[in-house]
Protein backbone atom coordinates (compact mmCIF):
# COMPACT_ATOMS: atom_id res chain seq x y z
CA UNK A 1 0.00 0.00 0.00
CA UNK A 2 1.29 3.19 -0.72
CA UNK A 3 1.69 5.28 2.01
CA UNK A 4 1.73 9.64 1.92
CA UNK A 5 2.87 12.01 5.19
CA UNK A 6 -0.33 13.95 5.98
CA UNK A 7 -0.94 17.35 6.17
CA UNK A 8 0.66 18.07 9.87
CA UNK A 9 3.86 17.91 7.59
CA UNK A 10 3.21 21.23 6.86
CA UNK A 11 3.06 22.26 10.59
CA UNK A 12 6.70 20.37 11.36
CA UNK A 13 7.77 22.30 8.42
CA UNK A 14 6.40 25.79 9.90
CA UNK A 15 8.07 24.28 13.28
CA UNK A 16 11.30 23.90 12.42
CA UNK A 17 11.45 27.12 10.39
CA UNK A 18 10.02 29.20 13.64
CA UNK A 19 13.27 29.87 14.87
CA UNK A 20 14.16 31.78 12.55
CA UNK A 21 11.16 34.09 12.33
CA UNK A 22 11.26 34.47 16.10
CA UNK A 23 14.40 35.97 16.26
CA UNK A 24 14.75 37.69 12.63
CA UNK A 25 14.24 37.78 8.79
CA UNK A 26 17.23 37.72 7.04
CA UNK A 27 18.52 37.54 3.44
CA UNK A 28 20.81 35.16 3.37
CA UNK A 29 18.85 32.23 4.90
CA UNK A 30 21.77 29.35 4.71
CA UNK A 31 22.17 28.91 8.33
CA UNK A 32 21.23 25.65 10.44
CA UNK A 33 20.46 24.74 13.81
CA UNK A 34 18.80 27.94 14.13
CA UNK A 35 17.40 26.05 17.34
CA UNK A 36 20.63 27.47 19.16
CA UNK A 37 19.09 30.94 19.18
CA UNK A 38 16.56 30.33 20.76
CA UNK A 39 17.13 31.28 24.61
CA UNK A 40 17.53 29.11 27.84
CA UNK A 41 16.84 29.91 31.63
CA UNK A 42 13.99 31.75 33.31
CA UNK A 43 16.64 34.46 34.76
CA UNK A 44 17.88 34.98 31.18
CA UNK A 45 13.78 35.84 29.74
CA UNK A 46 12.79 37.68 32.45
CA UNK A 47 16.15 39.95 32.08
CA UNK A 48 15.87 40.66 28.45
CA UNK A 49 18.42 37.61 27.31
CA UNK A 50 20.89 40.38 28.48
CA UNK A 51 23.07 37.69 30.41
CA UNK A 52 26.76 37.54 28.85
CA UNK A 53 28.09 40.24 32.33
CA UNK A 54 26.23 38.25 34.79
CA UNK A 55 26.08 35.13 36.92
CA UNK A 56 23.14 33.24 36.27
CA UNK A 57 24.34 30.04 37.81
CA UNK A 58 23.78 26.83 35.86
CA UNK A 59 21.51 29.66 32.84
CA UNK A 60 25.63 30.64 31.90
CA UNK A 61 26.33 27.47 29.81
CA UNK A 62 24.04 28.88 27.18
CA UNK A 63 24.96 32.46 27.79
CA UNK A 64 28.70 33.37 28.57
CA UNK A 65 30.60 29.83 30.03
CA UNK A 66 32.72 32.14 31.79
CA UNK A 67 30.29 32.80 34.53
CA UNK A 68 30.35 29.12 36.09
CA UNK A 69 33.96 30.49 37.58
CA UNK A 70 32.43 31.96 39.83
CA UNK A 71 29.89 29.46 41.05
CA UNK A 72 30.61 28.48 44.50
CA UNK A 73 28.01 25.23 45.00
CA UNK A 74 27.47 22.04 42.75
CA UNK A 75 24.23 22.50 41.28
CA UNK A 76 21.68 20.48 39.46
CA UNK A 77 19.00 22.11 37.11
CA UNK A 78 16.62 21.89 34.76
CA UNK A 79 15.09 24.76 32.43
CA UNK A 80 11.74 24.35 30.55
CA UNK A 81 10.57 26.59 27.81
CA UNK A 82 7.41 26.14 25.69
CA UNK A 83 7.39 28.65 22.67
CA UNK A 84 5.84 28.28 19.47
CA UNK A 85 9.22 26.21 18.57
CA UNK A 86 8.28 23.02 20.87
CA UNK A 87 8.91 22.32 24.10
CA UNK A 88 12.27 22.42 25.39
CA UNK A 89 14.43 20.94 28.28
CA UNK A 90 17.74 21.99 29.33
CA UNK A 91 19.39 19.28 32.33
CA UNK A 92 22.78 20.31 33.76
CA UNK A 93 25.00 19.39 36.14
CA UNK A 94 27.35 22.12 37.83
CA UNK A 95 31.09 21.04 39.73
CA UNK A 96 32.83 24.01 41.38
CA UNK A 97 36.08 23.53 42.66
CA UNK A 98 38.59 25.62 44.43
CA UNK A 99 41.22 24.94 43.14
CA UNK A 100 40.79 23.66 39.29
CA UNK A 101 37.93 25.68 38.42
CA UNK A 102 34.61 24.41 37.31
CA UNK A 103 33.10 21.79 34.71
CA UNK A 104 29.86 20.88 34.19
CA UNK A 105 27.56 18.44 31.76
CA UNK A 106 24.52 19.26 30.12
CA UNK A 107 21.77 18.25 27.89
CA UNK A 108 18.82 20.21 25.91
CA UNK A 109 16.36 19.11 23.85
CA UNK A 110 13.72 20.35 21.91
CA UNK A 111 10.73 18.35 20.74
CA UNK A 112 9.50 20.22 17.67
CA UNK A 113 6.07 18.01 18.45
CA UNK A 114 4.85 14.46 17.01
CA UNK A 115 3.39 14.53 13.57
CA UNK A 116 1.30 11.70 12.45
CA UNK A 117 2.06 9.19 8.85
CA UNK A 118 -1.21 8.61 7.26
CA UNK A 119 -2.34 6.08 4.39
CA UNK A 120 -3.90 7.43 1.13
CA UNK A 121 -7.96 6.78 3.46
CA UNK A 122 -6.30 8.86 6.02
CA UNK A 123 -6.02 6.92 8.74
CA UNK A 124 -2.87 6.53 10.96
CA UNK A 125 -0.16 4.63 10.95
CA UNK A 126 2.67 5.83 12.36
CA UNK A 127 3.97 8.65 14.44
CA UNK A 128 7.58 10.47 13.98
CA UNK A 129 8.72 12.67 16.00
CA UNK A 130 11.63 15.83 15.45
CA UNK A 131 13.87 16.56 17.81
CA UNK A 132 16.64 19.38 18.10
CA UNK A 133 19.70 18.03 20.65
CA UNK A 134 22.31 19.55 22.13
CA UNK A 135 24.86 18.25 24.60
CA UNK A 136 27.48 20.04 26.23
CA UNK A 137 30.59 20.41 28.28
CA UNK A 138 32.34 23.36 30.20
CA UNK A 139 35.19 24.10 31.77
CA UNK A 140 35.35 27.70 33.34
CA UNK A 141 38.24 28.92 35.59
CA UNK A 142 39.30 32.34 37.79
CA UNK A 143 42.44 34.09 36.92
CA UNK A 144 43.19 36.37 39.64
CA UNK A 145 40.01 38.00 41.84
CA UNK A 146 38.85 40.06 38.80
CA UNK A 147 39.14 37.99 35.41
CA UNK A 148 37.14 34.94 34.50
CA UNK A 149 37.64 32.79 30.98
CA UNK A 150 35.59 29.95 29.81
CA UNK A 151 34.57 27.57 26.69
CA UNK A 152 31.86 24.95 25.93
CA UNK A 153 32.39 22.22 23.36
CA UNK A 154 29.09 21.25 21.76
CA UNK A 155 27.62 18.31 20.22
CA UNK A 156 24.41 19.44 18.13
CA UNK A 157 22.29 17.42 16.47
CA UNK A 158 18.84 17.44 14.24
CA UNK A 159 17.35 14.24 13.91
CA UNK A 160 14.00 12.78 13.49
CA UNK A 161 12.51 9.81 14.69
CA UNK A 162 9.83 7.36 13.27
CA UNK A 163 7.54 4.95 14.97
CA UNK A 164 4.83 2.86 13.42
CA UNK A 165 4.78 2.30 9.36
CA UNK A 166 7.52 4.51 8.41
CA UNK A 167 9.07 2.62 5.47
CA UNK A 168 7.58 5.96 3.28
CA UNK A 169 9.15 8.42 5.59
CA UNK A 170 12.56 7.42 7.19
CA UNK A 171 14.26 8.54 9.54
CA UNK A 172 17.19 11.46 9.78
CA UNK A 173 20.07 12.53 12.08
CA UNK A 174 23.17 14.98 11.50
CA UNK A 175 25.38 15.96 13.57
CA UNK A 176 27.69 18.80 14.06
CA UNK A 177 30.48 20.01 16.80
CA UNK A 178 30.03 23.13 18.18
CA UNK A 179 31.86 25.90 20.42
CA UNK A 180 31.67 28.53 23.15
CA UNK A 181 34.50 30.97 24.63
CA UNK A 182 33.76 33.68 27.03
CA UNK A 183 34.95 36.29 29.36
CA UNK A 184 34.04 38.85 32.47
CA UNK A 185 35.92 41.10 34.04
CA UNK A 186 34.56 42.65 37.32
CA UNK A 187 35.81 45.91 37.95
CA UNK A 188 36.95 47.05 41.14
CA UNK A 189 34.83 47.29 44.46
CA UNK A 190 33.86 50.97 44.30
CA UNK A 191 32.53 50.39 40.49
CA UNK A 192 30.19 47.75 40.90
CA UNK A 193 30.59 47.26 37.36
CA UNK A 194 31.02 43.85 35.50
CA UNK A 195 32.00 43.36 31.49
CA UNK A 196 30.78 40.54 29.72
CA UNK A 197 32.15 38.96 26.53
CA UNK A 198 30.83 35.49 24.27
CA UNK A 199 31.27 34.06 21.17
CA UNK A 200 28.68 31.40 20.46
CA UNK A 201 27.91 28.49 17.81
CA UNK A 202 31.21 28.38 15.87
CA UNK A 203 32.10 25.07 14.46
CA UNK A 204 31.33 22.84 11.66
CA UNK A 205 28.66 23.24 9.40
CA UNK A 206 25.27 20.87 9.91
CA UNK A 207 22.65 19.15 7.68
CA UNK A 208 19.63 19.86 9.23
CA UNK A 209 17.06 19.27 6.18
CA UNK A 210 18.33 16.03 4.61
CA UNK A 211 19.36 17.45 1.44
CA UNK A 212 23.75 16.70 1.83
CA UNK A 213 24.61 19.78 1.69
CA UNK A 214 25.78 21.49 5.19
CA UNK A 215 25.02 24.89 6.19
CA UNK A 216 26.80 26.75 8.52
CA UNK A 217 26.00 27.54 12.42
CA UNK A 218 24.62 30.73 13.59
CA UNK A 219 27.34 32.22 15.42
CA UNK A 220 27.05 35.16 17.69
CA UNK A 221 29.46 37.78 19.06
CA UNK A 222 27.84 39.54 22.34
CA UNK A 223 28.98 42.34 24.32
CA UNK A 224 27.43 43.60 27.69
CA UNK A 225 27.60 44.83 31.16
CA UNK A 226 25.89 44.47 34.19
CA UNK A 227 25.84 47.21 36.68
CA UNK A 228 24.80 47.41 40.25
CA UNK A 229 22.29 50.57 41.31
CA UNK A 230 24.11 51.46 44.10
CA UNK A 231 22.35 54.96 45.11
CA UNK A 232 19.36 52.65 45.87
CA UNK A 233 20.44 51.58 48.71
CA UNK A 234 20.22 55.25 50.51
CA UNK A 235 16.51 54.40 49.99
CA UNK A 236 15.24 50.96 50.08
CA UNK A 237 16.49 48.80 52.57
CA UNK A 238 17.29 45.33 51.93
CA UNK A 239 17.13 45.91 48.14
CA UNK A 240 19.52 45.82 45.40
CA UNK A 241 18.80 46.49 41.90
CA UNK A 242 20.83 45.40 38.92
CA UNK A 243 20.96 47.02 35.19
CA UNK A 244 22.39 45.18 32.18
CA UNK A 245 22.32 45.77 28.52
CA UNK A 246 24.23 44.06 25.71
CA UNK A 247 25.04 44.06 22.28
CA UNK A 248 24.94 40.87 19.40
CA UNK A 249 25.29 40.66 16.50
CA UNK A 250 24.83 37.30 14.60
CA UNK A 251 25.88 35.85 11.27
CA UNK A 252 23.11 36.02 8.89
CA UNK A 253 20.41 35.40 10.93
CA UNK A 254 19.20 37.65 13.50
CA UNK A 255 21.29 40.39 12.50
CA UNK A 256 22.36 42.79 15.32
CA UNK A 257 19.98 43.53 18.22
CA UNK A 258 20.16 45.27 21.75
CA UNK A 259 18.83 43.60 25.13
CA UNK A 260 18.30 45.15 28.40
CA UNK A 261 17.09 43.69 31.62
CA UNK A 262 16.82 44.98 35.22
CA UNK A 263 16.64 42.98 38.20
CA UNK A 264 15.32 43.79 42.07
CA UNK A 265 16.26 42.08 44.39
CA UNK A 266 14.58 41.78 47.96
CA UNK A 267 16.43 40.69 50.76
CA UNK A 268 18.51 38.57 48.62
CA UNK A 269 15.65 36.47 48.35
CA UNK A 270 12.56 37.72 45.97
CA UNK A 271 13.82 38.87 42.61
CA UNK A 272 11.52 40.95 40.09
CA UNK A 273 12.85 41.20 36.28
CA UNK A 274 11.87 42.92 32.71
CA UNK A 275 13.48 42.99 29.85
CA UNK A 276 13.25 44.50 26.54
CA UNK A 277 14.56 42.59 22.96
CA UNK A 278 15.41 45.16 20.33
CA UNK A 279 15.68 43.96 17.18
CA UNK A 280 16.34 45.35 13.46
CA UNK A 281 13.11 44.52 12.68
CA UNK A 282 10.64 45.98 15.18
CA UNK A 283 7.84 42.88 14.56
CA UNK A 284 10.03 40.56 16.27
CA UNK A 285 10.88 43.17 19.61
CA UNK A 286 9.68 41.28 22.75
CA UNK A 287 9.07 42.57 26.41
CA UNK A 288 9.59 40.41 28.81
CA UNK A 289 8.72 39.92 32.69
CA UNK A 290 9.89 37.65 35.58
CA UNK A 291 9.75 36.46 38.87
CA UNK A 292 12.46 34.39 41.09
CA UNK A 293 12.31 33.01 44.79
CA UNK A 294 15.57 31.43 46.70
CA UNK A 295 14.49 29.22 49.57
CA UNK A 296 16.96 27.25 51.59
CA UNK A 297 18.98 24.73 48.45
CA UNK A 298 16.29 25.72 46.12
CA UNK A 299 15.97 28.52 43.54
CA UNK A 300 12.72 28.82 41.22
CA UNK A 301 12.58 31.15 38.37
CA UNK A 302 9.34 31.95 35.88
CA UNK A 303 9.67 34.44 32.97
CA UNK A 304 7.21 35.10 30.04
CA UNK A 305 7.52 37.11 26.49
CA UNK A 306 5.06 39.40 24.92
CA UNK A 307 5.13 40.91 21.56
CA UNK A 308 6.85 39.45 18.41
CA UNK A 309 5.97 36.81 16.70
CA UNK A 310 4.43 34.44 19.26
CA UNK A 311 2.39 37.22 20.66
CA UNK A 312 0.68 37.30 16.98
CA UNK A 313 -0.29 33.95 17.22
CA UNK A 314 -1.71 33.79 20.58
CA UNK A 315 0.63 32.56 21.88
CA UNK A 316 2.88 33.55 24.83
CA UNK A 317 6.04 31.63 25.32
CA UNK A 318 6.82 30.52 28.88
CA UNK A 319 10.24 29.69 30.85
CA UNK A 320 10.13 27.79 33.96
CA UNK A 321 13.63 26.76 35.74
CA UNK A 322 14.39 24.99 38.81
CA UNK A 323 17.94 24.30 40.63
CA UNK A 324 18.82 22.74 43.53
CA UNK A 325 22.53 24.33 44.76
CA UNK A 326 24.26 21.50 47.21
Amino acid sequence: MRRRLSSSGVALIAALAAPVSMFAQSETGSEGALFLLLPTGAQAVGMGQAMVAAPPGSEAIWWNPSALARQQKRELAIHHSKTLAGVGDALSFVVPSRRYGTAAISLNILNIGEQQVTDEQGQPIGVILPRDLVFAGTYAARFGSRFSAGFNYKVVQFRVDCSGQCASVGTLASTSGAADVGAQYQLPVRTPLTLGLALRNFGSRLNSGGAGKGEPLPTQLELGALYRLTFIDRYLKDTEVRAAGSFIDSRGFGGKSLRAGADVIYQSTVHFRAGYVGEDDRADASASLGFGLESGRFVFDFARTFGGLAADDGQRPTYLSLRYLF
